[in-house]
């Protein structure tokens, strides 16, 4: 049961799945995040980030408090294309050639 607990339902990652991570020698939330793109999806981590703590902190033996959250980044949000074309004909600049 426990090998289909979802972690992470953005990139669909179960707990087997970063328990196996972290067994490999990934013992930081940016080394797991790089691996298997935990916390990369839509929700920006905010499900994922303190269920991947806790296994890493379960793991290690080091309380969740003195792990480190990783390295965020300010989400990205999609941008017609249309948008990007009226604001290099405004600006003068053609980032079309």
């Amino acid at each position: 049961m426990k090998e289909s607990i979802i972690i992470c339902r953005c990139s669909d990652l179960t707990q087997q799945d970063i328990r196996d991570l972290i067994n490999e020698g990934y013992t930081t939330f940016d080394e797991i995040k790089r691996i298997s793109r935990v916390g990369m999806g839509p929700c920006q981590g905010r499900t994922c980030l303190p269920l991947v703590l806790k296994e890493i902190s379960i793991a290690i033996g080091i309380p969740m408090s003195d792990l480190s959250p990783g390295t965020f980044r300010p989400p990205v949000k999609s941008i017609k294309l249309e948008a990007l074309t009226e604001e290099a004909i405004e600006g003068g600049e053609s980032y079309l050639e």
